[in-house]
């Protein structure tokens, strides 16, 4: 038994994860890996052949790593699990008018549930991710998300989700290294063709990246059902036709299919009169916003107001503000309006490099 401790680690197969298990293998961990198969391709219809994470090929890569570094390798079948939840709330939160993000809610309610429930199996002090974030224990005793030290690759936006009993099992190896640094291990632990293998930034269950065609394959008679609505200005004069709601996103301008002789962006979507609120780029920029369903991360709440920059979106630099708790809830006041805040998304509120909380954001 390593003096460090047993870890189960997610590889799937790309080069973030495969460093993450070698790192750690030789830092003397007593490593395990897994691959965890979310999706089936040929269930959403789409015409691309299976990519990313979910195909045997990266099975096969994930497995050969372990096989060849003498530590075991295990395929988590959680299919079923993950349609039945991210891919329906992927299709009712488009139907609601709202713009979701898939990825938190994987990491947060199924990927990193089934890495605990199968480490507790296998008896596993930690479990391992290769996200571009770090933890640490605070001086309050709570496990505290920051930054990775490659601002390009971060991606402590995705994991604010995660709760306490989580995090404090949870190893994040490449938070202080930056993607170069990872590539050039790739290379020194002899796999140069690993290095050099492309990332996959689709969502994981719509491989040809048109969540337009995933939905109206997914929902059998969705055009029918949301044809012959209205593009609106923002005092309600109808501007033309659209091909229905669920297909604008907020801050959309191209792909609209309207003439109005200047540039017009999706500043509103309202699913019961199945209308698109159409307006100029500045009609984007607002100064408050609502964000439920807080999870707190560094603090076990916030008693008074506080200033934190606020993300809305993964590749959002933040903008200042204050945030003033309520319960779950939490209102948002910008220093400077932000622009393009759509419903749905998350919202991640940032001490320094630290993720104080994050939410989902409500439509005002």
């Amino acid at each position: 038994m390593s003096k460090k401790g047993k870890v189960l680690v997610a590889m799937s197969g790309g080069i973030d994860s495969t460093v993450t298990a070698l790192m750690l293998h030789h830092e003397g961990y007593e490593v395990v890996g897994i691959t965890m198969k979310t999706w089936d391709y040929a269930s959403s219809g789409g015409s691309k052949k299976e990519t990313g994470c979910c195909n045997l090929d990266s099975f096969n890569d994930a497995r050969a790593a372990a096989v060849q570094h003498g530590f075991p390798h295990y395929i988590l079948d959680i299919r079923e699990e993950f349609g039945s939840f991210v891919v329906e709330n992927f299709v009712d939160e488009y139907l609601a008018g709202r713009t979701p993000n898939p990825c938190v809610l994987c990491n947060t309610h199924i990927k990193w549930r089934a890495l605990l429930k199968r480490a507790d199996a296998l008896g596993c002090d930690f479990i391992a991710t290769g996200h571009y974030a770090s933890v640490r224990q605070h001086d309050n005793g709570r496990f505290v998300i920051s930054k990775g030290a490659d601002e390009m690759k971060d991606q402590s936006y995705v994991l604010w989700g995660l709760q306490q009993d989580l995090l404090s099992r949870t190893i994040l190896p490449l938070g202080t290294y930056r993607k170069t640094e990872i590539r050039q291990m790739a290379h020194d632990f002899g796999y140069p063709e690993l290095a050099k293998k492309s990332e996959s930034y689709e969502i994981c269950f719509v491989p040809d990246n048109d969540y337009r065609g995933f939905l109206k394959r997914k929902i059998e008679g969705l055009e029918e059902k949301v044809s012959g609505g209205y593009f609106v200005n923002k005092e309600g004069k109808i501007l033309g036709q659209h091909k229905g709601y669920p297909f604008y996103t907020i801050g959309q301008r191209k792909g609209l299919d309207i003439t109005l002789g200047k540039p017009a962006y999706v500043t509103a979507i309202d699913p019961d009169t199945n209308t698109v609120v159409l307006g100029d780029e500045e009609d984007l920029e607002k100064e408050d916003m609502k964000v439920a369903k807080v999870n707190w991360i560094k603090y076990e709440g916030l008693t008074e107001p506080t200033e934190a920059l606020t993300k809305i979106r993964y590749k959002d630099k933040g903008s200042h503000s204050l945030i003033t708790a309520s319960g779950s809830d939490v209102s948002v006041r910008f220093f400077e309006k932000a622009k393009g805040i759509a419903p749905g998304q998350s919202a991640v509120f940032y001490e320094g490099d630290d993720v104080i909380g994050g939410g989902i954001i409500q439509r005002r």
